[in-house]
Order: C-alpha cells, then sequence, then structure tokens
C-alpha cells in the first residue's frame, strides 16, 4: 500500500487564464514528463484547431494559456493535452449506473497514468464543470452547471484513427451541452479515435448511453436506470468488442441487480467506493485497479466523491460553487 492522492483545483476566469493557471500548476511536476512521454511530439494542429473552432473554440484558447503558462508553443501544448491523435491506451475500466435520479461511477486504471486533480473551472465563456481531469484538458467524467453528467468508458481500439479523445469528448460536451438531446448531438458530431461507451444523464431526468465507434453511433436510452461498462451491448457493435469481456459482463449484471433494489444516492455510492465491492479492483499493478468514486444527484445537485480505499468524501452542492461558495477542501487523500 502507497500513500495516493489527488489536488483539488478551483478557478473562475477567462478560458486564456485558465490555461495559464494550470500551467503554472504543472511547472516541475512529474505528470509534465508523462504526459510528455506518452503523447506524440507534434500532431497535426491545423486539423485540431478547425475541429476545437467548430465544436468548442474556447478550448484553443485554454491550450494557448497552458503553453504561455508553460513556457513552450501552442503546437506544443496542443500535442500534449489537447486528446488530439494520440496513441493508443488500453485497458481502462470504468463502470457506471445512470437512473432518473442519480449518476454513480467508479473509474479504474493505473496511478502511473493518472493526472491526480479534480477541477471546479467556471470559464467566462463556457458552462462551469468539475470533474476529474485527464491530459489535463480533458475529463473522465464530470458534472457541469446545467445538471449534465457525463462518464467515459473504455470498450477497444478496433477502427483506431486520427481523431479526438473520448476525454476531450467529454470536456467539449460538459462546456458547451444542457442536457442529453444536445450531448448526443455533440458526440455525433466529434470525430471519435476509438470505441468508447459515454454514459449520460440530466437534470430533466434524461438518461442514456453513447456506444461510439470511428464509424458509428448507437443510442441506448433508458427509462428508470442504465448500465454502463467496457462492452458495447448493442447488437450492431458485437464485433467490436474485445475478445475478453467477461469482467465486463460479470459486472454489468451485478449493477443491474443491485439497481432494481431502490437503493438512494448515498447508499449506492457506497456500494461503488467500498473496497469489498464486486465494482472495487485493486489490480493497479496490472492497469486496473479503482482510481475514484463519483456520483451526483440530480435533485439536489449534490456531488459525492472519493479516491481509492479514502476515509475522506468530498460533499459539496454544485450550485453552490456556481454561485461563487469555494470549497475548503485543497486535497484528497487515499491509498493503492
Amino acid at each position: 500500500m502507497s500513500n495516493f492522492s489527488v489536488d483539488i483545483i478551483q478557478i473562475r476566469d477567462t478560458s486564456f487564464n485558465i490555461g495559464l493557471k494550470l500551467g503554472e500548476y504543472l511547472q516541475n511536476k512529474p505528470l509534465l514528463n508523462v504526459l510528455d512521454s506518452i503523447t506524440r511530439p507534434e500532431i497535426d494542429y491545423i486539423s485540431l484547431k478547425s475541429i476545437f473552432l467548430d465544436l468548442a473554440p474556447h478550448l484553443i484558447e485554454e491550450l494557448e494559456g497552458l503553453a504561455c503558462g508553460l513556457d513552450i508553443s501552442t503546437e506544443k501544448s496542443a500535442s500534449m493535452f489537447s486528446g488530439y491523435d494520440v496513441p493508443k491506451t488500453e485497458a481502462l475500466g470504468c463502470s457506471a449506473l445512470i437512473t432518473q435520479n442519480y449518476y454513480v461511477r467508479n473509474y479504474d486504471f493505473s496511478p502511473e497514468l493518472y493526472d491526480g486533480i479534480f477541477c471546479l473551472v467556471q470559464p467566462e465563456s463556457s458552462l462551469a464543470t468539475a470533474g476529474y481531469n485527464l491530459q489535463i484538458l480533458g475529463r473522465h467524467d464530470g458534472i457541469n452547471q446545467k445538471g449534465l453528467v457525463m462518464g467515459l468508458h473504455f470498450v477497444s481500439n478496433n477502427e483506431y484513427s486520427k481523431g479526438v479523445s473520448p476525454w476531450t469528448a467529454i470536456r467539449m460536451v460538459l462546456d458547451m451541452c444542457s442536457s442529453v438531446d444536445e450531448a448526443i448531438q455533440m458526440l455525433k458530431a466529434i470525430p471519435h479515435s476509438a470505441c468508447y461507451n459515454f454514459s449520460l444523464g440530466d437534470q430533466s431526468g434524461n438518461i442514456a448511453v453513447v456506444e461510439a465507434t470511428p464509424s458509428k453511433i448507437v443510442i441506448r436510452l433508458g427509462e428508470s436506470s442504465l448500465s454502463c461498462v467496457n462492452h458495447f451491448q448493442d447488437d450492431d457493435l458485437e464485433d467490436k468488442n474485445r475478445l475478453a469481456v467477461e469482467g465486463s459482463v460479470k459486472r454489468n449484471d451485478y449493477i443491474q441487480g443491485i439497481s432494481n433494489k431502490q437503493l438512494s444516492h448515498q447508499e449506492m455510492f457506497n456500494i461503488f467506493k467500498d473496497k469489498n465491492s464486486p465494482l472495487f479492483f485493486t489490480d493497479y499493478d496490472d492497469l486496473f485497479g479503482t482510481l475514484h468514486t463519483i456520483s451526483y444527484s440530480f435533485g439536489d445537485n449534490r456531488v459525492l466523491t472519493t479516491i481509492a480505499q479514502s476515509n475522506q468524501v468530498l460533499d459539496f452542492n454544485f450550485s453552490d460553487w456556481v454561485n461563487g461558495i469555494d470549497l475548503k477542501e485543497h486535497v484528497l487523500k487515499g491509498e493503492v
């Protein structure tokens, strides 16, 4: 067992200054070397800029701010942080339950390839969001001020192509969309790089899973609840799954079983974060250990989140934060 921590960063500013402050934060952090080592030395910046300007133009400003904060070129900032044309990523695991009342999710991977940042940002030109950073600009999962919540779930690298990573897709959606319907339309417009599920819920009780490949998008809608793990469930996309999906199927069956128990938001959150739960894993050396649990209650805008094997739960009303009440906490501490 070793200590594990996540920094909580809160910024209300222009998109450029958000990037600038994140760049200043990253200076001399080991994460910078990790990101430099796993991304391409350069990417097609003209293509990236065209996509971003069409879907979420303020993120170009954030990349420019990151470049300024780190004293690097905007092109280098884009290759390191944009989530565009990223080399293949393997094995990420994630489990989520979406109901009309709440959303709960676990993220499973390795702490060696984890930003260790929970950001709350309120840009001047897009929606305020809260979520766990991935490749700095992107998000594993998160919530926005309109009550839209979203998470990613790796399926496979079938049809892998130059495109937008799912974590950047989440950032774009949360920054720009107010509902599940709007999110689905944006996900249809994004050029996806690989096969991923996206779990979605909104303030109006709409819930969905978007099963996305670089060439096709399938929507799974639900009335009372939906489970989302690491394989496609639509028959038309089954051939895009990895050969070994037994673990994902097992988690899916368990989630569907507990979804029928009419558990409260707090009760479901406790199950997901419990280290003895079938949804909690400790295979950190094999890229499959639970790193965080995040949940959101649509009725009262309550966020509950914690990191691996921690007794500390961050519990706050996101609407209060949007209205100017900062969190007092600055770090989450756990063990892996």
